[in-house]
């Protein structure tokens, strides 16, 4: 009976969720995290994908009088919401026919070309001064377009620049579906035979079970962020790069089939 429920399950997922969507949102990811672990390591303790959490480092610097890391955070916040209303303008210009439009790709097509300018400007020079600025600029303005980009797809419970709305969306499904498992684990069709459980609550464990990929991506990508910037510092920025080029190419491969 459980391996019958399981397989089903899987044929729902399979036939009902765009599982290309969802692997280049995980890639996205990927990048998200690579950008925070690289501006918190290499650009002076600051965030440039999540703003939540650079909002508490500004607090915490203007708390404690230190100016130049405030002015860091106030850089990063500001690149985010210039890149966060670009990216909203990009892909609001296109409509939403498929589960990945094409506006999309052009969002994070610019974004590759934002993070190619961040990457170059990390191995031309020191990271210090006005290259410190621009570095965080560059790396928020991607990231902010990033965000636009992925709310736009309307994944649920998912946000790729942050974790904390999809640890506590991941949670509550996760616990939800446990629950109604427990207290009826098949439904009972007209005919008094088993049925397979519904489609949403298909959905709810396909749901949870991207959420935890995402989880487990951003811990991966920050920790092999964090590895490449203590030996191979110039390598580093490659990652993030490397992540959205993919999405890129893919994203064109599938506008093409269609």
């Amino acid at each position: 009976m459980a391996n019958g429920r399981a397989l089903w399950l899987r044929r729902i997922a399979a036939s009902t969720f765009p599982q290309g969507r969802n692997t280049m949102v995980i890639v996205l990811t990927w990048a998200a995290s690579a950008v925070d672990a690289i501006s918190y390591l290499g650009l002076g303790h600051v965030f440039t994908a999540n703003m939540t959490g650079n909002a508490v480092l500004l607090g915490v610097a203007i708390g404690q009088g230190q100016g130049l890391a405030a002015l860091r955070s106030i850089v990063a916040l500001a690149g985010f919401v210039v890149g966060a209303a670009l990216g909203a303008v990009i892909v609001e210009k296109g409509p939403q026919q498929t589960d990945w439009p094409a506006a999309v790709t052009r969002a994070v097509a610019v974004e590759g070309i934002i993070l190619g300018a961040f990457t170059l400007a990390w191995h031309l020079g020191a990271r210090g001064g006005g290259t410190l600025y621009t570095l965080i600029s560059l790396s928020a303005l991607a990231m902010g377009i990033q965000s636009a980009a992925i709310r736009h797809l309307k994944v649920p419970g998912i946000a790729t620049t942050y974790i904390t709305g999809t640890l506590t969306s991941l949670v509550a499904e996760f616990t939800t579906w446990l629950y109604r498992l427990r207290i009826s684990p098949l439904a009972v069709d007209p005919t008094g035979q088993s049925a397979v459980l519904d489609v949403p609550e298909a959905r709810r464990y396909h749901g949870a079970r991207l959420q935890a990929l995402v989880l487990l991506i951003y811990v991966l990508a920050a920790l092999l962020s964090a590895f490449l910037q203590a030996r191979h510092s110039r390598l580093v920025t490659l990652s993030p790069l490397a992540a959205v080029g993919l999405v890129v190419l893919n994203a064109c491969a599938r506008h093409r089939r269609e």
